[in-house]
């Protein structure tokens, strides 16, 4: 009789439909991530980043549309003396929406500070986030970061980073 009731209990949990999170509104956070750096010649190199971002969402049914900010410290140390201090990022975002689940592409523009020299060049990337609570975000977002002369002409420097964030919708 209790087996009987427990599988009925998880059966009717699991065929619940998945509570809509309304994604529209403002948004700021903190992260944490993993950079990995590749420059002109020996200029390589991979650490720790961090930062904060703010945004805003609008949510239109199943597709989200938003804006972010993001600027994170980086001190990536590179191959031949060079040290990459900050990135800054204005990312466009356009997502869908799988209830707590947001699954986003990201375009925009970066800027890298460092040693060599600063420059702007293109971000994109992919991202999923996941409402833990009302208001409460967790995300991971993977993001590239190309610039084209970089410090030299013709020396091409990327960024790829993976992203863990912790967001507060307003």
């Amino acid at each position: 009789m209790k087996a009987g009731l427990l599988a009925l209990a998880v059966a009717a949990t699991l065929a619940a439909p998945v509570a809509a999170e309304d994604w529209t509104g403002p948004y700021a956070g903190l992260g944490v991530g993993r950079g990995d750096v590749d420059g002109p010649g020996a200029q390589d190199g991979d650490g720790t980043t961090y930062g904060f971002h703010a945004g805003y969402d609008y949510d239109m049914g199943s597709v989200v549309l938003g804006a972010e900010l993001e600027y994170n410290w980086a001190d990536i140390e590179l191959g031949g003396g060079g040290v990459v201090d900050t990135f800054s990022r204005l990312k466009l975002r356009a997502g869908y929406d799988f209830g707590p689940a947001l699954g986003y592409v990201v375009a925009g523009t970066s800027r890298a500070d460092t040693s060599l020299g600063d420059e702007t060049g293109a971000v994109y990337g992919l991202g999923v986030a996941y409402a833990l609570r009302d208001g409460i975000t967790l995300s991971g977002e993977w993001l590239r970061d190309d610039f084209d002369t970089f410090g030299i002409p013709r020396s091409d420097l990327t960024s790829d980073s993976f992203n863990l964030r912790a967001s507060f919708r307003f």
